[in-house]
């Protein structure tokens, strides 16, 4: 079982409590009064900002993603032969560590 990054660990709990706010919002959606709609509009306005900031956040990490993944290619495009033999080192060590189970 893979160990979440505490990045992606606080996307998800950023996730979370989205949803957890938009289901109070809903739940209380019967509740009626002039304190109550004040809460509730800050309370959306919150929320939107969050999703937003949240989406941008997610476009960031996707953005690193994507460069990691390009330098990366253009490292083995510069240096084939040195990838070839880091992924067989690789490949020996792991054949190594599952043979032993």
């Amino acid at each position: 079982m893979a160990r979440k990054k505490p990045s992606e660990k606080l996307m998800n709990d950023l996730h979370t409590v989205v949803e957890d706010a938009e289901a109070l919002l809903h739940a209380t959606a019967a509740q009626t009064g002039e304190r109550v709609d004040g809460i509730r509009a800050r309370a959306q306005e919150s929320l939107k900002r969050a999703k937003s900031r949240l989406l941008e956040a997610e476009g960031e990490a996707l953005e690193h993603v994507r460069e990691a993944a390009a330098n990366a290619d253009e490292y083995v495009h510069a240096n084939p032969w040195q990838a070839v033999g880091a992924a067989a080192g690789v490949g020996l060590l792991l054949g190594l560590l599952l043979s032993r189970r």
